[in-house]
């Protein structure tokens, strides 16, 4: 926090998760885990976070031989994983076996390829926040082009 806001009642951010926070909050793991590293979390609001596209995720394999493309519903997937770490945050659920499953996914739209060798925005907030049933918009981009936008829908249930 900078001297000019400290102590001013300014709140403080959420710390960014590195990749053993994300673990313990997300029950994926390889090679299914698409979130390496969350720039920044505003508890309630959005969250930004990172994956990074490499041509050894095993997707890349068959999809395609000769012009490697990530399949769209893996973005809508990392999205939904990086809201899955808002929620948690949110709704306090860190330890109480609680998981958050899709529901829905509405208004997707694919606008540019990802290939590997980037990193992967991921970038998600609240339209609606309700103790079971959340609803979210999501946004993936690579250097501010978007590749992935989407509606979604999840529930908190036991896990």
């Amino acid at each position: 926090m900078s001297e000019s806001t400290e102590g001013k009642g300014a709140a403080p951010a959420a710390p960014a998760y590195d990749i053993v926070k994300i673990l313990g909050a997300l029950p994926h793991r390889y090679p299914l885990l698409l979130v390496d590293r969350v720039l920044s979390l505003e508890v309630g609001e959005r969250i930004h976070a990172v994956k990074a596209v490499s041509f050894n995720e095993q997707f890349f394999q068959g999809h395609f031989p000769g012009r490697p493309i990530m399949p769209g519903v893996l973005q809508i997937e990392a999205l939904a994983q990086a809201a899955a770490i808002l929620a948690i945050e949110t709704l306090d659920l860190a330890g109480s076996g609680k998981l958050v499953y899709f529901m829905s996914i509405n208004e997707a739209k694919f606008r540019a390829p990802v290939e590997p060798g980037v990193l992967l925005d991921l970038e998600v907030g609240f339209l609606q926040k309700r103790a079971r049933v959340c609803k979210f918009w999501g946004k993936a981009s690579i250097a501010g082009q978007v590749t992935c936008d989407v509606q979604f829908t999840a529930m908190i249930a036991d896990s």
